[in-house]
């Protein structure tokens, strides 16, 4: 996907697809309440690890690790040598996280998870590309993923980035441009300083979701109730993830 492709893409939305984004955010809303009732109780898992197999279940799974993260809980599951073994015949991730490639940001800790779990696509800023929007609909189309999630993150320095060359009108170096020319549409110019940084953050993760929800073929799997892509937010002082 060239620079010029993805906003292209995003603002060719038909009045169809618009009602089917509405549709796909009602049912992420629903969905988000799993983030919000979790607790260090309800945490826990059972022995036998079931996989989660429908988009609310793997949400409440992964609203579950979380929990078991911030309160310095974790399971570290699914990494005995008994479950190394059996991954050399498959995998059955139960979501994919398009996350940023910040290092302070790894899905497989941030929501507790193991081998196998997370089908985990990291570019900065969670930026789309072909390569990227390949890889999640891999994990969509062929391993049955029911669960995508965009995860954004409080201090992202390529929203930052983009942001001051938005304001400077300067170029950034080599395919760092791209990166700030894909996130620029997210930026609210009614805000000022830190709060137009923050603002950002979350409005990419929602043009991010918008426009994975948009291709067709994840689409006609949120329609018949397979699949649901939910934008969410990483706070670096609570370690908490919430829904945007």
């Amino acid at each position: 996907m060239n620079s010029d492709s993805t906003p292209q893409r995003a603002a060719a939305v038909t009045p169809a697809r618009r009602a089917l984004l509405r549709t796909a955010l009602t049912g992420a809303a629903a969905l988000g309440a799993g983030f919000a009732v979790a607790s260090p109780a309800s945490a826990t898992s059972s022995p036998a690890r079931p996989r989660p197999s429908t988009p609310g279940q793997a949400l409440r799974e992964l609203a579950a690790g979380n929990v078991r993260w911030r309160t310095y809980r974790e399971q570290h599951p699914d990494e005995t040598p008994a479950v190394r073994q059996a991954l050399t015949s498959g995998q059955h991730p139960f979501a994919v996280v398009l996350g940023c490639v910040d290092s302070r940001v790894p899905p497989e800790l941030v929501f507790d998870q193991g081998l196998g779990d997370l089908l985990t696509v990291r570019t900065a800023g969670e930026v789309l590309d072909e390569a990227v929007l390949g890889s999640v609909a891999y994990g969509v189309l062929e391993l049955g993923i029911p669960l995508v999630l965009v995860l954004g993150h409080q201090s992202c320095g390529a929203v930052r980035a983009a942001v001051d060359a938005d304001e400077s009108g300067e170029p950034l170096p080599a395919h760092i441009q791209y990166l700030a020319d894909q996130i620029a549409p997210a930026i609210d110019h009614t805000k000022e300083g830190d709060a137009r940084v923050d603002a950002a953050i979350d409005a990419n993760v929602r043009l991010v979701r918008s426009r994975l929800a948009a291709e067709p073929d994840l689409a006609a799997k949120v329609r018949a109730g397979q699949l649901a892509i939910v934008g969410a937010r990483y706070e670096l002082t609570s370690q908490v993830v919430h829904i945007t």
